[in-house]
């Protein structure tokens, strides 16, 4: 049988996950399931009360709602099957649901990247020149949020079509809990250098550069407090963008240590290496989305508010039908 022809035999894969840990794979599914219900509930609230409260109706919240909204979707790509790997012997994926699957995620991820710069410029803004925020902002806005969009789906159209006409042959075991592209990659019979260097240049584009621009910003953000003469307005300002620099560093720091770690060499070092790094992109992929509103709802007096003017409603209409 032609090599390009041994992909159609892998009509599944298997996610080996945590099945070596037997132990880890129940706690686990106890800590991650009440995890994934906060993030369906906190991102959930944010959208409506940024929706409903027209407090909220400005540049800063149509991205926290954006955020939000990528929260909730790249969580719904991976968790689920987290989960059900959890609790089954036989934890298999069909070919087309393991790349539905990377497909997803990755469209959630690179867009996350570009959005997370586009929350730096909106606070530099707001920072460095309050006086024209309304006019820079309702113009930057939206265009660009639709744009990262576009890019992000667009790039995960060419990295999984890539993937996806790579011929798979031999072992179908893929050493992850989800179809991960670089896990997926490992299963190739044929020369991935194509993948490789178009995955490259897309950490360079969507992740590479964004950083750059968060960085820049919060120097002119820096620079900008540092002048203010009083600690009272220099601590008021600090606090406008604190919330956005505390997801910033959590999110970008996790992948850092996830993927700058050295690679042992030892056999038993492989496997703790393997172990750890499934454990962080456990972090990256269920911690951080929910410590997103959490954050968010705590450092930010005019989401509180909208938060409990929208529960109290809620708890009012409940009383009144009540009675």
């Amino acid at each position: 049988m032609a090599r390009s022809n041994w992909t159609f035999l892998l009509v599944r894969f298997i996610l080996l996950g945590l099945s070596a840990h037997p132990r880890l794979e129940k706690m686990f599914f106890v800590l991650i399931l009440p995890m994934y219900l906060v993030i369906l509930l906190g991102s959930g609230v944010l959208i409506l009360v940024t929706i409903l409260d027209s407090r909220l109706h400005k540049p800063m919240y149509f991205f926290l709602r954006n955020l939000s909204f990528l929260d909730i979707c790249y969580t719904a790509s991976s968790v689920p099957l987290i989960l059900d790997s959890f609790l089954t012997p036989r934890k298999t994926i069909s070919f087309s649901a393991c790349f539905g699957q990377m497909f997803l995620s990755f469209a959630m991820g690179t867009t996350e990247y570009v959005l997370l710069s586009m929350m730096a410029f909106d606070r530099s803004v707001a920072i460095c020149n309050p006086l024209r925020y309304s006019v820079v902002m309702s113009k930057a806005a939206y265009l660009p949020m639709a744009s990262s969009w576009a890019a992000g789906i667009i790039n995960t159209v060419v990295q999984t079509s890539l993937a996806i006409r790579l011929p798979l042959c031999g072992d179908n075991i893929i050493n992850h809990f989800t179809c991960e592209i670089l896990a997926v990659l490992k299963l190739a019979c044929a020369d991935i250098s194509i993948s490789v260097t178009s995955l490259r240049t897309t950490i360079i584009i969507f992740l590479g550069i964004p950083v750059l621009f968060i960085f820049f910003s919060y120097v002119f953000v820096i620079a900008t407090i540092l002048r203010i003469p009083s600690a009272e307005g220099r601590e008021k300002a600090f606090s406008t963008c604190s919330a956005h620099l505390t997801v910033v560093v959590i999110f970008y720091g996790t992948i850092v240590f996830m993927y700058a770690k050295p690679k042992s060499k030892d056999p038993l070092g492989t496997d703790k290496q393997d172990l750890s790094g499934k454990l962080i992109s456990l972090f990256y992929g269920v911690v951080t989305p929910m410590l997103n509103p959490i954050i968010y709802s705590l450092r930010n007096k005019d989401v509180k508010a909208a938060v409990k003017d929208f529960v109290c409603q809620k708890h009012l209409s409940n009383v009144a039908l009540c009675i």
